[in-house]
């Protein structure tokens, strides 16, 4: 922190600067009288003590006295002095160049002292920017202990949230809030006195507080980030509850009525048929919803598990339209041949493809859904398109999202997450691309690996 002078640079500053004056004496005593010109030595004094302090100033000052007797005050070429009044120009100057020694050095130290009181400002400055600031507390505890290091001229700093103790090469400086340690700076075990004492006295306090408060912004960021986690985990529940009773009630009522419809003893045989037709329709809705809520649990909990084989994008598509209502315009299903294979597991893609299916079939109307599928850039491209009423561009990434439905009477707004979350499962991606009022298709991008199998079983 203090700008440190070598002293022996300033022992040969002292003796030059009397030399020289010494030597500019020789013209003046040709216009001024002799006695009057040891004022001249000053400068020397003045310029050496403002540098390197008071006591470089003082040696300066007898340098020139004697330079002064010995050169230009009669007789010279020794020590003596022959007049009175040279007695009195003599002491004069020492004290004078004494006083001014004294002076400049005391305004040299406040000087330095003001320099560091303001580098050290600076430096409580830039670590409360660090430290309050920054996003991640190790980070900016690091980059607070480099800029330690750096002002005080360390070979190295640490600061660490923990209680740690001194060992062979480093001391413990302990950090302490209302009594309690809230962490610890290391610093190297040989460092100056001088420096640890600043340390101790002028940066650690400032160091102290700004850890703990820190700390505590941490504390309530993740008790803010906490909140906002029940609030939209209450939200989400709340979402469930209403999707899942409506949903649930829908097949339920229909199971119920068409059941108890089924024990009337004048039940035609046509009429019996169709009641037990919407039973399995019924009962097949309520599996799906049932099976959506397993599948979703195990993507938000991280638990679902890959197996992955050889797979035909072709077969994926086909066991996939099999699987789903047909929509009243039916699907036009076009495939390039020769697409590459792919390496999944077979089980969660047909089921990602099945849900984008359905969830087309209930915005295409009477037109049908089409399916297109073809190789681009080391990918397989699946579109799958309607004529529907479109989505909204806010809503084109929201519609990926759980519970979330684009319309009234598009189900549960499970389909679409679980499909993303199968394909991502598999390394694949899912967008949408829509405009309102001209359909709305679901690009499906699946990669291929860069070697085919030669056959596959």
């Amino acid at each position: 922190m203090l700008r440190y002078r070598s002293p022996l640079v300033g022992l040969a500053a002292s003796v030059g600067s009397v030399a020289l004056i010494t030597l500019l004496i020789y013209p003046l005593r040709e216009v001024v009288p002799v006695v009057s010109t040891g004022v001249v030595y000053t400068l020397a004094v003045l310029f050496v003590s403002s540098y390197w302090g008071l006591y470089l100033g003082l040696l300066t000052a007898v340098l020139g006295a004697a330079s002064w007797n010995f050169f230009h005050i009669p007789p010279t070429g020794g020590f003596t002095i022959a007049e009175g009044e040279n007695w009195v120009a003599l002491a004069v100057f020492f004290i004078a160049a004494a006083a001014i020694s004294g002076l400049a050095g005391a305004a040299r130290a406040r000087a330095e002292e003001a320099e560091t009181r303001r580098r050290e400002a600076d430096l409580t400055a830039e670590m409360a920017r660090l430290l309050l600031g920054g996003a991640v507390l190790d980070e900016s505890l690091r980059s607070a202990a480099r800029q330690i290091a750096t002002a005080f001229d360390l070979p190295s700093v640490s600061i660490e949230l923990s209680w740690t103790d001194s060992d062979e090469r480093r001391r413990a400086l302990p950090l302490l809030v209302d009594g309690s340690r809230v962490g610890t700076v290391m610093v190297p075990r040989d460092i100056d006195p001088n420096v640890l004492d600043a340390l101790q006295d002028r940066v650690l306090p400032s160091l102290e507080t700004l850890v703990a408060a820190a700390r505590k912004r941490d504390e309530l960021e993740a008790q803010v980030i906490e909140t906002k986690a029940l609030r939209r985990s209450n939200v989400v529940k709340t979402a469930v509850l209403r999707s899942v009773s409506h949903d649930l009630r829908s097949p339920l009522t229909a199971i119920t009525a068409a059941a108890s419809g089924l024990s009337s003893p004048t039940l035609s045989p046509d009429a019996r048929a169709e009641l037990n037709s919407v039973i399995e329709l019924e009962a097949d809705r309520l599996s799906r919803l049932v099976d959506n809520l397993l599948d979703l649990s195990k993507l938000q909990a991280g638990a679902v598990e890959t197996h992955a084989d050889w797979c035909s994008v072709e077969e994926l598509v086909r066991a996939a339209v099999d699987s789903v209502r047909q929509p009243p315009g039916g699907f036009d299903v076009q495939i390039d041949a020769g697409l590459p294979l792919l390496q999944a597991d077979a089980a969660q893609l047909e089921r990602a493809i099945a849900n984008v299916l359905e969830n087309a079939s209930r915005f295409a109307g009477d037109e049908p859904v089409t399916v297109r599928a073809r190789a681009a850039s080391q990918q397989v491209m699946l579109r799958v398109g309607d004529r529907g009423p479109g989505i909204a561009r806010e809503e084109l990434e929201r519609i990926f999202e759980p519970f979330h439905s684009p319309g009234e009477g598009s189900g549960t707004g499970l389909g679409l997450a679980i499909a993303r979350g199968f394909l991502e499962a598999n390394g694949g991606r899912i967008r949408a691309e829509s405009l309102p009022g001209q359909g709305t298709t679901i690009v499906l991008s699946l990669p291929v690996p860069a070697e085919q199998p030669a056959t596959v079983e």
